[in-house]
């Protein structure tokens, strides 16, 4: 049997790759939540995580999670290569999700920090100390029950591949890469705030990553732009520190710390109300979960099978199974971002890596998360690091629609719709803060609170929208129909189109009830009981047609214009 050569050179540039991948993740999270820029600097009663708490709190059960995945993955490489002979077998790379990065932060740390931070909160009196902890523990749980979820979905992969169209899988992946992944990073505090890094760096990205040029020596692409951007900020802040002319901005060196590799614990104290509360305001974020859960269950499958078409046939069951554990793990170690299988496995294998990158990225995430050192990422110019994010979105935008079939294309057009008004609501809140800015208009209030409705578990949204449509489109009326009665329970629930701030679920009393009196006319006309009559109307409407037999494909040319 031949020897399997597990570390070649090829693994150097794939271990930039990957370890540069998990630190632009771990800068949004950081950036996302302990910056002002979250809600703007002139919200009012904005309320943000400190770094220090993100470092020290919320990166070390993360960075564990990303440990033991990649530990996994390599032992499964070597285990392959002993079963196959194979010796050149390339392991699968496992990282921190990024879709999911931005719905924890925007839809379930953040809210959640502004409820906890209320004085009226008994909890917490307002204090900023617990309610960060609060809305912490809020994470870790939600994380969770995505690990619960993907435990149990993870021997029936492929079934719910088969149960939920393709359009609706991908097109809500695609509606966050697009909408949140590419377009923040271009407005907040990234590519465009500072165009003179972030344009440059953009496109070094642009031409590299996706226009696929090789850069001399074969410098990694994401490596060069990153060192791009910090020989620019390095020039930008001396000539500042010359002349007095502001070239780039000013970043503070972050103060040194000690870190108890302990102090992450997130089983303190805490009485059993407490606890209580955090359960309870984390199932209201359950349609934030549920379908990132979904996507990496798929994504495992479609990892998997990339990496079995360049010539690495993993079992598919071990893969989903790691990466579920994996984020079971960092959520209990209070980590707040699930890992998933990364699908960049054949291109790591092109670049001659084997089992020597995930090992290596694995040791060093680990390690940095637990020790501290990610706090260097305070002192690093966001528009270095930012593109690489635009480029994520686009990649995974690109490949939604290249997965999809030509003819379900409008499904995924119509995914990305709820997540439009979620984007439209950020800015309006990075502007405003949380709430309804006050003296508006009841026209302006009428169009904030249809934004809200139709962002409120936008995720949910964009699947259920895409796999009815794509439905459509195949003649099978009768399932649109299964999926609009879907569509018309989890609205009755507050899952979807939920009238109140930052995914608030409950019964359509409950949430009524809660409405703040100036907003209850704005939202007369689109109540949960509204949102759940118009699906089951839609589902009548579609089951009658399919019992018909209307609703088989048509034979007018599609796209044709009237």
């Amino acid at each position: 049997m031949n020897r399997y050569r597990w570390a070649a050179w090829g693994d150097i540039n794939a271990f930039f790759g990957l370890t540069l991948d998990n630190v632009a993740v771990l800068l949004i999270l950081t950036t996302a939540i302990s910056s002002t820029v979250a809600w703007g600097e002139q919200a009012a009663g904005r309320h943000a995580f400190s770094p220090d708490f993100v470092m020290t709190h919320m990166v070390p059960g993360t960075a564990i999670g990303v440990l033991v995945g990649d530990l996994v993955y390599t032992w499964m490489a070597f285990r392959l290569a002993r079963k196959t002979g194979n010796r050149t077998v390339t392991a699968m790379p496992l990282g921190l999700d990024t879709p999911s990065t931005f719905g924890m932060a925007f839809l379930v740390l953040l809210p959640a920090l502004q409820q906890a931070a209320s004085p009226d909160n008994p909890l917490t009196q307002g204090e900023s100390g617990p309610a960060m902890r609060f809305a912490w523990h809020v994470g870790m749980v939600v994380l969770l029950m995505i690990a619960g979820i993907k435990v149990v979905l993870a021997p029936l992969g492929n079934q719910v591949r088969k149960l939920i169209p393709r359009a609706g899988l991908l097109g809500s992946l695609a509606a966050i890469a697009l909408a949140l992944i590419s377009f923040l990073p271009l407005v907040n505090d990234g590519v465009a705030s500072v165009p003179l890094i972030g344009m440059v760096v953009l496109s070094v990205v642009l031409l590299t990553l996706v226009a696929h040029q090789r850069l001399p020596f074969g410098i990694p692409g994401a490596l060069a732009a990153f060192a791009v951007g910090l020989a620019i900020h390095g020039v930008g802040s001396w000539l500042d520190w010359l002349t007095g002319a502001r070239v780039v901005p000013r970043l503070e060196m972050p103060e040194g710390h000690s870190l108890n590799v302990l102090s992450f614990w997130p089983f303190g104290a805490e009485n059993m109300a407490w606890w209580g509360q955090v359960w309870a305001e984390a199932l209201g974020r359950l349609p934030v979960a549920l379908p990132f859960a979904l996507a990496t269950v798929v994504g495992g499958i479609d990892c998997t099978e990339s990496a079995a078409a360049a010539g690495d046939e993993f079992d598919t069951g071990h893969v989903l199974w790691t990466e579920a554990m994996a984020s079971l793990v960092a959520g209990l170690l209070g980590g707040v971002i699930q890992t998933t299988p990364y699908i960049g496995h054949p291109a790591y294998k092109k670049m001659g890596g084997r089992a020597g990158y995930t090992l290596a990225a694995g040791l060093f995430i680990g390690l940095a998360g637990v020790l501290g050192w990610f706090v260097v990422l305070e002192a690093i110019p966001r528009g270095a690091l930012y593109p690489i994010l635009i480029f994520v979105g686009l990649e995974i935008t690109a490949v939604s629609f290249q997965a999809t079939s030509p003819r379900h294309h409008p499904a995924l057009a119509l995914a990305i719709m709820p997540a439009l008004a979620a984007m439209a609501l950020l800015c309006i809140k990075s502007v405003f803060g949380p709430f309804a800015p006050q003296g508006a208009s009841e026209e302006n209030l009428l169009v904030l609170q249809t934004l809200r409705c139709l962002s409120n578990g936008f995720l949910l949204t964009s699947l259920l929208w895409a796999s009815a449509l794509a439905m459509m489109i195949d003649g099978r009326t009768r399932m649109a129909a299964v999926f609009m009665l879907v569509a018309a329970a989890m609205a009755f629930c507050g899952m979807i189109h939920s009238p109140l701030p930052d995914e608030q679920v409950g019964l359509p009393w409950d949430v009524l009830a809660k409405m703040p009196e100036g907003m209850r006319e704005a939202v007369a006309c689109q109540t949960p009981w509204h949102w759940t009559a118009a699906y089951l109307l839609s589902a009548a409407l579609l089951g009658v047609l399919g019992l018909a037999g209307k609703g088989r494909v048509s034979a007018e040319q599609p796209g044709k214009m009237a």
